[in-house]
């Protein structure tokens, strides 16, 4: 894995962080036992950075990295959480001081630190960008040294040129993968030109692009690709990316045939061809998992005739269902 400078911020990061929605929840079945044990295994594998959020599990998430960096001990890695999802309504109307402090002090409390490393805004609606009050609530939190640093998760490439405005946010994620490469346009050029350091999230598509689904794969009843097939429960392009499932196991079957390893980590070294991307968060489910999205760092970089196969692929299957919605 390559290490680099997180944006502005004084952190070195790999360029494979470790996902931590999937030890939280909404994944089916996985035990804290296997979230632990994935979690030491990217850190073993030289993983620098971890991502999680307060609702993950309602805290899970969040308690299981304090306990493992506990007893782990030695030098941290850098650790984002997300703040904003806990409300209800979630609305921007919710996104105040008082709550937003309320949120970082939870956290902070589940991580057992004194400080945050970074907060990013749970993809608050859009009504909240608009509004420079909460871009200073967390300035002020920020200079209260309640935290390091802050972002903004988004669902659309809009929603992140708008947040990146703000000369306080460090930080974008968004959803970046074979079969979501519109951030890939104007948006990383602008990221890039401000030096905001960019978190690529969904990149395996919610296992599409690991190659191991199917039609007949069964999904737990609390697994969020049962539950929010159609955007039940949050944005639709959390789950497999956005794309119909029956579209997206077409397009697998045409991305396996430029794949000479597996397809996940094929998956992962197509996003790490972008430089604007500062770190890429596959979660696992196990050590296995873990260890595997590592390697995927060091493969050979794709050659130009792939990564054009890969946008044709792209540009003639994907993009008609997600392209300009998301």
């Amino acid at each position: 894995m390559k290490h680099h400078a997180f944006g502005r911020m004084p952190f070195t990061v790999t360029n494979v962080g470790f996902g931590a929605w999937q030890i939280g929840g909404s994944w089916g079945d996985i035990s804290e036992a296997d979230g632990r044990a994935a979690l030491n295994a990217a850190l073993d594998a030289g993983m620098t950075f971890i991502d999680t959020a307060d609702v993950y599990g309602d805290g899970r998430s969040e308690k299981i990295i304090a306990d493992v960096l506990k007893t782990r001990g030695g030098e941290r890695p850098m650790v984002a959480t997300k703040a904003g999802r806990r409300l209800n309504p979630h609305v921007a109307e919710g996104y105040t001081k008082a709550n937003l402090e309320g949120f970082i002090d939870r956290s902070l409390a589940n991580l057992a630190v004194d400080s945050l490393d970074l907060v990013q805004l749970h993809c608050p609606p859009r009504d909240a960008l608009y509004q420079p009050e909460i871009f200073e609530s967390l300035n002020a939190l920020q200079k209260a040294g309640k935290i390091k640093g802050y972002g903004v998760s988004v669902e659309k490439v809009e929603d992140g040129l708008k947040a990146i405005e703000y000369p306080g946010v460090v930080s974008i994620q968004i959803i970046y993968n074979i079969f979501r490469q519109r951030p890939d346009h104007l948006f990383f050029q602008e990221a890039r030109r401000r030096n905001v350091a960019i978190i690529a999230r969904v990149p395996l598509a919610s296992g599409l692009l690991s190659g191991k689904i199917t039609r007949d794969t069964h999904f737990a009843s609390d697994d969020h690709r049962n539950f929010n097939r159609n955007g039940e429960a949050f944005d639709v392009g959390e789950t497999f990316a956005g794309v119909p499932f029956e579209v997206g196991l077409q397009a697998v079957e045409e991305v396996r045939k430029l794949v000479p390893e597996t397809m996940a980590a094929f998956a992962l070294r197509w996003i790490l061809m972008s430089d604007a991307v500062t770190v890429v968060i596959p979660g696992a489910r196990n050590a296995e998992q873990a260890r595997a999205n590592a390697a995927a760092a060091d493969l050979a970089p794709l050659s130009a005739d792939v990564m054009a196969a890969t946008r044709e692929i792209y540009e003639r299957l994907i993009a008609p269902h997600v392209h300009q919605r998301w």
